[in-house]
């Protein structure tokens, strides 16, 4: 009888050193810096050591979970290789809205022999590109991708018809696509193709890979997040830790995240309008609640994709039209019209963030938890010990009755300040 033993091999704990990990739980590749010339060139270097062959009388063990099965004398993790599909997809962060971050590679006897993702909406898929990558080694090869490959015509061709021409023998899929027009068709189409294939790999990692874009699927909304900054002793504070709007801090990769975020007029009277300062950063559009009309044509030309919303009244104040500012005039300054604007505009994700003066956000803060179109929370706890003084804070939110339930919270270090990430669990 076979003998099975296990072992534990060290590069299943230890990261590429190609790999860097990011604050509130994504990683980038040093290849995001190269995303341009990839997306020209379809050339895709693999960050990880792509051989990985164990004898027939060996069956890896691998303390963070997976599927492992042994075939021909070679065992393909299905945890392992799906993981990898998640860190490639994640190359392309800010550049693939409204389309999904997908990451796919092709495996053979053990070995990479392509690799892809998703860089950004209306390219080839992630499919595609490993396809090519691999050539004719495709051929009785595994595909391991992150998300439902599609079986429909859009801007680009069917990922299905493309894994069924190059005859790969098994597809391992991350998560089934919430798309109505994808939503197990693709996963069909193999399988009447011969192809083997298996569903929920890895499911929980992926559906984390795009929870912008499954929210917007699951209830065309766009996924609502806030950000405010604490003391140590619980009072809100109008600024931003040390280094974490710098390259590789919480703040930066935050806004890269990001569609739109929502900020209040009276930011550029004290502070530098926000940007991601990480590398071909594609920045959010910035949406300007109106305060003071004086203060916003000094925020607005710092960035070109900027957009005001204000009331008749401070609209026809400020002139805006005559200063060459893009603006949405409403009778009242609420959310539901600014979550419409974004959704028309194809946007998938927006970030609340509590900068400036609290007063013109608390509104829309109240308004996002009792509407429940509030989905998730950062929190930055600075080092501080601060008083409020009479300083503005966000008393009309004390009046909601509601208790609401925080649940996955993950705190993580960026600097010196505590970032607590978590979603909140509406009844």
């Amino acid at each position: 009888m076979m003998q099975i033993q296990l072992l534990s091999f060290p590069n299943c704990t230890q990261a590429p050193p190609s790999i860097s990990a990011s604050p509130h739980g994504f990683t980038s590749f040093s290849t995001r810096h190269q995303l341009p010339k990839l997306v020209g060139n379809l050339h895709f270097p693999s960050p990880f050591n792509s051989s990985k062959r164990v004898s027939r009388f060996q069956l890896r063990s691998r303390k963070c979970g997976g599927l492992a099965r042994v075939r021909c004398g070679i065992v393909e993790d299905d945890g392992f290789y799906m993981r990898r599909c998640v860190e490639l997809a994640k190359t392309a962060i800010g550049f693939t809205s409204p389309n999904p971050m997908v990451g796919c590679v092709i495996v053979k006897d053990g070995k990479i022999v392509g690799q892809g993702f998703h860089p950004k909406a209306g390219q080839p898929h992630a499919e595609v590109f490993a396809l090519r990558d691999a050539g004719d080694s495709a051929e009785n090869a595994t595909a391991y991708v992150s998300l439902e490959p599609c079986n429909h015509y859009g801007r680009t061709p069917p990922c299905t018809e493309a894994l069924i021409k190059a005859k790969v023998k098994r597809v391992v899929i991350g998560m089934v696509d919430p798309n109505p027009i994808v939503a197990s068709k693709g996963v069909d189409r193999l399988r009447d193709a011969g192809i083997d294939v298996t569903v929920g790999v890895e499911e929980e990692l992926c559906k984390g890979l795009n929870e912008a874009y499954i929210h917007q699927m699951l209830t065309g909304k766009p996924f609502v997040a806030l950000r405010y900054s604490l003391s140590v002793n619980g009072h809100l504070l109008d600024q931003l830790g040390e280094g974490v709007t710098e390259a590789g801090g919480y703040y930066s990769k935050l806004l890269q995240e990001y569609d739109a975020i929502i900020l209040s007029g009276s930011l550029s009277e004290k502070l530098s309008s926000p940007m991601s300062q990480e590398p071909v950063a594609n920045q959010p559009l910035q949406i300007v609640i109106a305060s003071d009309p004086d203060q916003l044509p000094s925020l607005a030309k710092e960035v070109s994709k900027t957009i005001v919303f204000a009331d008749k009244e401070r609209a026809t104040e400020a002139d805006l039209a005559q200063k060459g500012i893009e603006a949405v005039v409403l009778d009242r300054i609420n959310l539901t019209p600014i979550l419409e604007h974004c959704k028309r505009q194809g946007l998938c994700s927006v970030l609340l963030d509590m900068r400036g003066s609290f007063g013109d956000l608390e509104g829309l803060v109240r308004e996002a938890i009792e509407q429940k179109v509030l989905q998730k929370i950062v929190v930055e706890v600075l080092p501080y010990w601060d008083e409020p003084n009479g300083r503005e804070s966000l008393v009309a939110l004390n009046g909601l009755v509601k208790r609401l339930e925080v649940k996955n919270l993950v705190p993580v270090i960026s600097n010196r300040s505590v970032v607590v990430e978590g979603y909140l669990q509406h009844k």
